[in-house]
């Protein structure tokens, strides 16, 4: 009798470690840092992983991204009003090729922030909104002398109301990217960033050949 019941024992325990669970597999965390790279201009950095996690962008607009992109498209619109002045006024043919650019580029950039606005269950700003305190904006006053010049005088005055205008938009990309959240106003804001810098380097070269 006590035989058996030390098989029934060893029975009993048989079941018991078969029927649990097994433990689950030990979780691997990486420790390995991460490379993250620069904004334009900046050399790329070393995060920690927990660091990398909330460094990605957000699907998720918040206030900033909204302000951005109304505000640029406002900037925007400027920027083409300035450019469609150009053929019939300006005397550089480098800058005309400039301000031929500039449109071609800013237009689509205008439709695409619209069509993210509408995604957001919000309008873009109207043709006369208010852009007090926008930077670069060239005044109405300025926009006015512009009309009025033609040739050499044209050319002065767009080259330093464009690139006051380009370091403007410049100053409110840096601003989304420090502020903002949405991974599509992030792109767009390091487009802008990066093709305004450069075409300022262009009028620059053309101020200083005159």
């Amino acid at each position: 009798m006590r035989v058996a019941l030390v098989v029934a024992v060893a029975a009993a325990l048989s079941l018991t470690a078969c029927s649990a669970d097994p433990p689950p597999p030990p979780s691997a965390q990486s420790t390995a840092p991460v490379i993250a790279p620069g904004r334009p201009g900046e050399p790329a950095r070393t995060i920690s992983p927990s660091e990398a996690a909330t460094a990605v962008p957000s699907p998720t607009a918040n206030a900033a991204d909204v302000k951005y992109m109304k505000d640029m498209i406002a900037h925007h619109r400027q920027a083409i009003d300035m450019a469609v002045l150009a053929p019939s006024r300006a005397d550089s043919a480098k800058l005309k090729g400039l301000a031929s650019r500039i449109k071609d580029a800013q237009g689509p950039e205008i439709q695409y922030m619209t069509s993210w606005l509408q995604q957001q269950g919000l309008q873009a700003p109207g043709h006369h909104a208010d852009h007090t305190g926008m930077p670069g904006m060239a005044t109405p006053e300025q926009m006015e002398a512009l009309k009025n010049a033609s040739g050499k005088d044209f050319d002065r005055l767009f080259l330093t109301l464009m690139i006051a205008h380009h370091q403007g938009a410049i100053t409110m990309s840096e601003q989304v990217l420090t502020d903002g959240s949405h991974i599509k106003v992030e792109e767009l804001a390091n487009d802008v960033a990066a093709t305004q810098s450069a075409e300022i380097r262009r009028m620059l070269e053309m101020q200083a050949g005159r």
